[in-house]
């Protein structure tokens, strides 16, 4: 039972910490363009500048 005194606030201050983590994330804007990613995958801009590709179309 003693190594709950060592348990509880550590576990305690390992969900403070993410949540922390969590919150920086959100004010410093990680999450503000969800579907640029998206977006930017379905683009083939790099198979014009790519070099012998003007023969291939």
């Amino acid at each position: 039972m003693n190594v709950l005194l060592y348990l509880v606030p550590a576990a305690l201050s390992l969900g403070l910490v993410g949540l922390a983590a969590f919150m920086w994330s959100l004010r410093s804007g990680q999450y503000d363009d969800l579907d640029g990613a998206a977006v930017r995958v379905l683009s083939d801009d790099d198979l014009v500048d790519a070099p012998g590709a003007a023969g291939r179309k």
